[in-house]
């Protein structure tokens, strides 16, 4: 069929080839025969469920109509009723999008009927896609006549060459530019009933599961191996590092045969994938974040690249801030309850754009990173690009001054005053700062010169090359000159991961438990996924940032083996299973629900695709001195005969446990399984067997339980929150009520002190500084390790404290 175009005049030309004409007519056509795998794609198309799945049709803005269920039905117990239509196209909608393809026939049929008083005696209806934009197509037609219902009954065919990205289907009335001069002809109200749209679906996309080990046993980059993310930005909260990245996975569609896939396409990205840690090791999946595009949280923003993080009171209530670029001409922010959402938009409109002050020489407004100052207020870095034209060459190369800084308002969502240039030398985009001893370090990532920068020339002496990470090193957030230059703190990652490795970086610096880590990305996985040859998708890495006294930073050296494990993990407790050390051949996906272990307002995921050979691995698990007695999962099975080995320290390791997934299949059940010999700290290996190319089941949580009646040693401990200097403070103490010496160690989200050698009765205390204002309620873990009758022993023991305020 020919399409027509709705243009600003609304002109309209309506044709209808091969079926089409006939319809118009007044002849009937037969549906296309049965194609192999057809189903409908419709949903709700009876409207037994309300007028569910359906919306009054708006791809222009004077469309406008109320739907509404009607027990005036075909058949079944409701149809549609559309009134109050505002123009020929205001009528029932529902979105096909994904799920037909061009080149394909499909099968319309549905009931439509109108009983307008003052209406014709008979109406043309269309059934009628909208591919966006201006490209609307009629599908079908039939002449209805006045009080009855009338069957819409024919086949159409999508163009093969046909854009089906979007494809809205929607019933209306021949189009007219002035429908409200006779709205009785043009306008009158409607119902529909029992719509389908037969045909094949698109086939399944591609498996995004990644098969390869791409993060090795015993390396601690990149982070995880399930999946990519990029532009990483390290958030600390509560003893956790989140780590907010660019969901270079959203484009990856490896090819079932080569296992490669097309390069990544930025323009296409609109989530952001959110992981955290407690230990630097041991990563949890939490997904992805639907920032942008028509259904997510910003929708009046299209991209969500290189995010950036926040928090702070507002109004007396602690929010986040979750800082996001809508491709390279804009950023906007959007406000969350906790690190893990949910998320809402407080704006209407991005937050940095063209008419932002300061700004206008800016060519990439993009890559927001936040920083909140000890006195509460807050910063936003961002810009990048190409330099103005208007700078002598030698400039645009050295000193592009393309990065910009700008307070934020107290809400957070709003700018202050103008932007001030960032003179960071032969900058590329990437700004991101830090605060340290009361100094300010400003990283960025550098450019690799070209038209766009002046041509291709040599840096001053001691500026970075390209893609390199450069810093500055200020007394003040909003003062930036060149001469603040102090180096460049990481070099191209492809000097430490070889070739493939290449491009330009994006990174950030956060101080967890003391000390200070740089974040980066590289395309590791990539690379051992297809070689020296990458697509681009990109992988983030974690490495230690140190400084010299004087308080430079000290060159970051990239490596595979990452950071050390801060703290071993600890496994009494639920915890999320899509939690890894390393994995092999699993991927994960969202499922209704809260989260077992994070609360019923976090996402909640399953590790999914699991097949016999498949595995995962927990980082140093510290059973203590009496072990643990048995391993629950949370699991539902997909085929019968379904196992899960536990095994300790490789993966081909000793058994010490066999959980046999013999639940009802489709069903969700937790299943228990006795573990031997488990105790100490070990790397925990679960492999999964099964029927050979079968999905085995979903697992969504496990729990270790103790083991029970061995001898204890006698600890009381307690916990408290106290304000002291506007911060909050947890202060632990334990007391020794053993008759000998004991060790104890004391834990929280805010750090670890060991005590050795505390006297019968004696105390062992910490005031652990949560650099904050406030503090969430929480728990202290005390481990106390003695003597009894000759034999080592840690007893463990927890306590609570409660939430604090110190105001600010």
């Amino acid at each position: 069929m020919r399409q027509r175009l709705r243009g600003a005049t609304r002109r309209r030309v309506t044709a209808i080839a091969a079926v089409g004409a006939m319809l118009a007519a007044g002849l009937v056509a037969t549906s296309a025969p049965a194609q192999a795998a057809e189903e409908n794609l419709i949903v709700n198309g009876g409207f037994e469920a309300g007028v569910a799945n359906w919306f009054v049709n708006n791809g222009n803005s004077t469309d406008g109509a109320t739907l509404s269920a009607t027990p005036d039905a075909y058949a079944g117990s409701g149809a549609a009723l559309v009134t109050g239509r505002a123009t020929t196209g205001s009528g029932p909608m529902q979105d096909l999008s994904g799920k037909v393809q061009a080149g394909q026939t499909y099968a319309l049929t549905a009931r439509i009927k109108y009983e307008n008083a003052a209406g014709p005696a008979t109406k043309q209806f269309f059934a009628t896609m909208h591919y966006g934009g201006s490209t609307y197509t009629n599908l079908v037609s039939v002449v209805a006549t006045k009080g009855q219902w009338a069957q819409f009954n024919g086949t159409f065919t999508i163009p093969a060459a046909q854009n089906v990205s979007t494809a809205r289907i929607f019933f209306e009335t021949p189009w007219t530019s002035t429908p409200s001069t006779d709205p009785a002809l043009h306008l009158m109200d409607f119902k529909l009933d029992d719509v389908s749209v037969i045909g094949a679906p698109p086939p399944p996309p591609p498996s995004k599961t990644i098969e390869v080990v791409g993060k090795l046993p015993g390396e601690h980059n990149p982070l995880i191996g399930h999946k990519f993310g990029a532009d990483g930005f390290g958030f600390v909260h509560n003893g956790r590092v989140y780590l907010y990245l660019t969901n270079d996975t959203q484009g990856y569609a490896p090819d079932p045969v080569t296992g490669i896939s097309p390069s990544i396409n930025y323009g296409n990205i609109n989530q952001i994938t959110l992981i955290s840690s407690e230990d630097l090791v041991n990563w949890t999946d939490h997904g992805e974040i639907q920032v942008a595009g028509p259904n997510g949280v910003a929708p009046f923003t299209g991209n969500s690249w290189a995010p950036g993080m926040a928090k702070k009171t507002v109004n007396g209530k602690e929010k986040f801030f979750l800082y996001y670029a809508n491709g390279g001409g804009s950023s906007n922010v959007l406000t969350g309850e906790s690190p893990l959402g949910p998320w809402t938009s407080e704006r209407t409109s991005t937050l940095i754009n063209g008419s932002t002050p300061g700004a206008e020489d800016v060519a990439w407004k993009f890559d927001p990173a936040p920083l909140v100052d000890d006195d509460g207020q807050a910063y936003l870095y961002f810009g990048g690009g190409p330099a103005s034209t208007s700078m002598p060459a030698a400039e645009r190369f050295n000193n592009p001054k393309n990065i910009r800084a700008i307070r934020l308002g107290d809400d957070m969502v709003s700018t202050q005053g103008s932007a001030v240039v960032v003179d960071t030398p032969v900058s590329f985009e990437a700004a991101q700062v830090f605060k340290r001893q009361g100094k300010y370090y400003l990283s960025y990532s550098s450019h690799f010169g070209g038209a766009d920068f002046g041509g291709n020339q040599t840096p001053l002496p001691g500026y970075p090359g390209g893609g390199q990470i450069g810093y500055l090193i200020s007394d003040d957030p909003m003062s930036w000159p060149k001469e603040t230059y102090a180096g460049v703190l990481f070099p191209n990652q492809s000097q430490f991961f070889g070739a493939g490795t290449g491009g330009n970086n994006h990174q950030s610096v956060f101080e967890f438990g003391g000390k200070y880590y740089f974040t980066y990305h590289a395309p590791t996985l990539n690379k051992r996924i297809n070689g020296n040859t990458t697509q681009g998708y990109r992988s983030p890495h974690i490495q230690e940032l140190t400084f010299n006294p004087d308080g430079t930073i000290q060159q970051v050296v990239g490596t595979y083996a990452g950071v050390d494990q801060v703290r071993d993990f600890d496994p009494y407790r639920v915890f999320e299973a899509e939690t890894f050390g390393w994995s092999k051949g699993i991927a994960t996906a969202k499922v209704d629900g809260g989260s077992a272990q994070f609360g019923t307002s976090a996402p909640n995921l399953v590790v999914r695709d699991v097949d016999n050979g498949d595995w995962t691995a927990l980082s140093s698990v510290d059973f203590g001195t009496a072990g643990a007695a048995s391993v629950t999962a949370k699991v539902r099975a997909l085929a019968a005969g379904g196992r899960i080995q536990v095994r300790l320290d490789d993966v081909a390791g000793p058994v010490v446990g066999t959980v046999e997934v013999d639940t009802p299949v489709g069903e969700w059940a937790e299943v228990t399984a006795a573990l031997q010999g488990v105790s100490g700290v070990h790397d925990v290996y679960f492999t999964y067997s099964g029927p050979a190319g079968a999905d085995l089941f979903e697992l969504d949580s496990w729990k270790f339980a103790a083991a029970t009646g061995q001898p204890e040693l006698s600890v009381t401990a307690s916990a408290q929150a106290r304000c002291v200097g506007g911060r909050a403070y947890v202060a632990v103490q334990a007391t020794n009520g053993h008759t000998a010496p004991v060790d104890i160690t004391l834990e929280t989200a805010y750090g670890t002190r060991t005590v050795t050698a505390v006297a019968p009765g004696a105390n062992a205390y910490q005031s652990f500084t949560t650099r904050a204002t406030s503090v969430a309620a929480g728990t202290a873990t005390i481990r106390a390790t003695g003597t009894i009758d000759g034999t080592t022993v840690t007893t463990t023991v927890t306590t609570n404290h409660p939430a604090l305020s110190c105001g600010g």
